[in-house]
């Protein structure tokens, strides 16, 4: 079959398109960077397209067949899964293709793998003009290992709310308000997980990047997001509070396969008290959240697009990691953010490495279903991550904060 050859070749020049268009290649020695690592990238996807894991085969395969059953998108009225809506458009898209649907399936992922790459780029270039670390850093996140098997291999979907996540953050910093608000209103959509992201956009109204009236777009888009699905017979309230519903499908346990802190208890032990735990937990979380939000606020004067990014990698990092029910994907804007960081901020390259390797232990544990080590070290390395971030954050907004002085004190 030469769908998979076909799509790929698709992708890779799509690739290529979205590169040129971030201004990165202006000169041939460019394109012989450029090449062989986009090449590379999509060489590897394409091998990794047939491969089936457990969820495909239980879930992704059983949706889109049922789709097919039940008359595609007319079928949209009925819950099927516990994805929401926008998601399920492409399954029931899907089941009219004559093409199998795990390379459907993966090629929307891949699809997605190209705007994460365009959005870091683009980040990136908020910081410097040096078109080699826009080639890198586009390349960097194709090539990264937990982007290669989330969507190539595994045949999720990460990619796709991280992706828009990000691309609210370069459009917000880019002072482009109501882009960024439909961004970030469309990665909800797809995925609750877009939460963890979502606090930056506080940050963003404490410095001015977006306003309160710019929020309207947010429902806005939300609501036109599903609302195909409500025209197609799906109760209003159902449709719209699809999350609440879902609150309790994700499980009762502490803890599924991540490098959270709760897997430093027995992952076979429960403990003696879940429902304490659980609740210190969201405790926890939540006050991280503030607290790096009350920072910001209290440097608001000063706060600058370099500190707004390293909060947002916290946001990502911090907050799952103390949150109960974790699981496995859960630490993939962080790995994004932590690698489009450290094209930002050298200093803060050891910390793309430790959350890529805390994100691989969970990736690695269900893939082959055991553990190459126990989660405890993935939360380690991000303890140590973490410690890492907050320092840079607060010298970054020391340092803002000394500019702004002396920037004042030069200009009476």
């Amino acid at each position: 079959m030469y769908f998979p050859i076909i799509i790929t070749l698709i992708e890779a020049v799509f690739a290529f398109f979205l590169l040129y268009l971030t201004d990165s290649i202006s000169k041939t020695v460019h394109l012989l960077l450029a090449v062989p690592l986009i090449c590379a990238a999509f060489l590897v996807r394409y091998y990794l397209l047939p491969y089936e894991t457990a969820d495909y085969q239980d879930f992704l395969s059983r949706w889109v067949k049922w789709f097919a059953d039940n008359g595609g998108f007319s079928a949209m009225k009925d819950q099927i899964g516990n994805y929401n809506i926008p998601y399920l458009y492409f399954l029931a898209l899907f089941s009219y293709l004559p093409v199998k649907d795990i390379y459907l399936i993966k090629s929307f992922s891949i699809f997605f793998d190209i705007i994460l790459a365009y959005s870091v780029c683009m980040t990136v270039s908020l910081f410097s003009d040096n078109k080699w670390l826009r080639i890198c850093s586009f390349s960097a996140v194709l090539l990264w290992p937990t982007v290669i098997l989330n969507g190539a291999y595994w045949g999720q979907c990460d990619s796709i709310y991280t992706s828009l996540a990000l691309l609210g953050i370069y459009c917000a910093l880019s002072d482009k308000p109501i882009r960024s608000m439909v961004c970030i209103a469309l990665s909800f959509s797809f995925k609750l997980q877009a939460v963890f992201i979502m606090p930056v956009y506080a940050v963003l109204l404490i410095k001015g990047k977006i306003n309160w009236k710019h929020i309207a777009f947010f429902p806005i888009t939300y609501i036109a997001a599903v609302l195909p699905a409500v025209l197609l017979g799906r109760p209003f309230i159902d449709t719209v509070g699809l999350y609440f519903g879902q609150m309790d499908s994700i499980g009762t346990g502490l803890n599924y396969n991540s490098p959270s802190v709760f897997s430093f208890w027995d992952h076979k032990a429960a403990p003696a008290e879940p429902v304490l735990m659980t609740n210190i937990g969201i405790a926890l979380a939540f006050l991280f959240m503030f607290a790096v939000i009350l920072v910001c606020f209290i440097y608001r004067h000063s706060l600058s697009s370099k500190s707004i990014v390293i909060s947002a990698a916290l946001f990502s990092t911090g907050i799952p990691f103390l949150l109960p029910r974790m699981h496995d994907r859960y630490f993939f804007p962080a790995d994004i953010l932590t690698l489009c960081l450290a094209f930002i901020v050298p200093q803060s390259a050891p910390c793309a490495i430790l959350t890529l390797f805390a994100s691989f232990l969970a990736y690695y544990a269900y893939l082959n279903m055991h553990y190459l080590l126990l989660m405890r070290w993935g939360a380690c390395a991000l303890i140590i991550s973490m410690l890492i971030l907050i320092v840079l954050f607060y010298s970054v907004l020391r340092q803002d904060k000394n500019r702004g002085i002396s920037i004042l004190e030069n200009n009476p």
